[in-house]
C-alpha cells in the first residue's frame, strides 16, 4: 500500500484537485455545448428569413448561455471560494502594482 493513501494532507490535496478538475470539465462543456446549440440556433433563425444580426442578437441565442453561465459562476465560486474574486495574492498583487507606481511617480520628479 503507498504510505500517501493514509496522509490526510494527501487526501485533501487530492479531493481539491479532483473538485478543480471537475470544475474544468464542467466549464469546457458548458463552451462547446453553448456553442454547438447558438450556432444551430443562429443557423435556424436565418433559415427563417432572420438577417444575421437579428438572429445573432436574439435572446435565445443566449439565454442558455446566461442561466448554465450563473450555474458555472456558483460551481467556480465553490471550488475556489472567495480567493475567486479577491484572494490573497490579489491584494498582495494590487498592493505591489500601486507601490510600484508611486514609485516610477516618485522617481520622475526627483
Amino acid at each position: 500500500m503507498d504510505k500517501h493513501l493514509y496522509n490526510d494532507s494527501y487526501k485533501r490535496a487530492k479531493k481539491r484537485v479532483e473538485k478543480i478538475k471537475g470544475f474544468y470539465w464542467h466549464f469546457a462543456s458548458y463552451f462547446i455545448v453553448n456553442m454547438f446549440i447558438s450556432c444551430s440556433k443562429i443557423v435556424s433563425n436565418m433559415n427563417d428569413g432572420e438577417s444575421f444580426f437579428e438572429a445573432f442578437f436574439d435572446f435565445g441565442t443566449f439565454a442558455l448561455w446566461l442561466f448554465w453561465g450563473i450555474g458555472i459562476f456558483f460551481h467556480a465560486f465553490g471550488v475556489f471560494g472567495k480567493q475567486l474574486l479577491f484572494g490573497e495574492k490579489w491584494e498582495q498583487r494590487k498592493i505591489e502594482e500601486y507601490m510600484k507606481k508611486e514609485k516610477q511617480q516618485e522617481s520622475k520628479w526627483q
